[in-house]
Formats: structure tokens, sequence, C-alpha cells
């Protein structure tokens, strides 16, 4: 399940996807990352990096930083110095409405990830990095998908929803951020595509980080 590709297009942006940051999401997002090839990056540098399977620890409880694979991303990061940095993620079907609650932020103090669609989720990653380990310039992602795993019940869903066609989203979605070069390319790819998503997580970064936006 470990993976790990760099892909060196010369002068450019730099880009880290790292995938699986905890439990056995990298079951799931390894299907996405493996499709990322040399030619959809078209200037600059992108790492990849899955992880193995560990033990759930949230990113937005402090101490993953200080366990041995928070410390491992946390050196990936000031490595490479990433502009644009990507936790490609998974949830279970269940937590979906936990994930989008409008009141996720009075709860647990970050804001409601947006749908893209297809069940494709976004926001920030978590502020213990956003905020300490990147510029206000840089782009930090996090993107979400039902987990592909034998255990979850997919039988409720729409045929819409399924996880298959949110694993093609999302690889869309990662191809998208890999071949884009600045925030203000990667925001008109979007905004094209998503424009109220895009307005709304405009909304979410200033109501959270003021004038330190995350999209």
């Amino acid at each position: 399940m470990s993976f790990f590709r760099l892909i060196d297009k010369g002068e450019g942006p730099v880009r880290l996807f790292v995938g699986g940051v905890h439990g056995r999401e990298g079951l799931t997002t390894i299907h996405a990352l493996k499709k990322i090839q040399s030619s959809d990056v078209k200037k600059g540098k992108l790492i990849i990096y899955n992880c193995d399977a560990t033990k759930y620890i949230s990113t937005l409880d402090k101490g993953y930083y200080h366990t041995p694979l928070g410390k491992y991303i946390v050196e990936l990061i000031h490595h490479y110095k990433p502009e644009v940095y990507v936790e490609p993620h998974c949830y279970r079907p269940d937590s979906y409405n936990r994930l989008t609650d409008l009141q996720r932020q009075k709860r647990i103090g970050v804001p409601p990830l947006i749908e893209l669609e297809k069940r494709v989720l976004i926001g920030s990653v978590s502020p213990h990095i956003r905020t300490s380990l990147f510029k206000r310039e840089d782009v930090c992602l996090t993107l979400e998908m039902p987990c592909i795993h034998k255990e979850n019940n997919y039988m409720d869903l729409e045929p819409a929803t399924h996880p298959d066609l949110s694993l093609e989203l999302y690889t869309k979605i990662l191809k998208t951020l890999a071949a884009s070069s600045t925030r203000e390319n990667l925001e008109k790819k979007m905004s094209k595509k998503y424009p109220l998503q895009v307005e709304k997580a405009r909304e979410y970064a200033r109501a959270f980080f003021g004038e330190y936006p995350p999209f």
C-alpha cells in the first residue's frame, strides 16, 4: 500500500500529495494516486506519497503530528517546501452528514467540507499545519471520497453516488491539481466547473482564517 512517485518537469511549482494519512484510508487513495502520470504535470515537480495503514488519529488532533507518521509528513513538507499540498482522504459513507454538517465549526472547531459532486468533498488541511508550515498564498487542500472497503455498505446509496463514480471524479480533481501552476490558475479552473463551491470555500476561509485563506 505504501507508494512513492516523483515527477520532475524542471522549473516550476512544487506539489506534494500525501494520501492515506490515518487508518486504512490508503487502501482507497492509492487507486487515484497511481493514476497520476508524468503527462499530467506540465512543469515543476509532483511528489506523491501514499501511506501504510496506521492507527486512526484525526489530523485535527494536535497529537497526530507527534506520531511517527505525523512527524514524517512534517519532514516531507520541510524537505520539499511545496506550494501545493494536498491530502487525499476517504470517509465511511455514514460519516458524510458529520463532515458536511453546517454546524461543524461550532461542534469541532473547523468549517464543514464542501461537496463538489458525486460525494467528493473538499476543504482545507488541518489548521495545525496550514498556518505554521505554509505561506498565505500556498494551496493546501483536503480531498475526500467514500472509502472503497469491502465492509462498507453501499446498498443504500443512489447509483449516482457510488464510490466508483466518486473515484473517477476524485482522480480528475487530483490531476487538475497536479497540472495547476498557481492558486489563481487553480481557482479559475475550479470556478468554471464549481462556482458555488469555490465561493463557499472562500467564505469559510474568511470566517475561519481571516486574511489567511486556505483555498
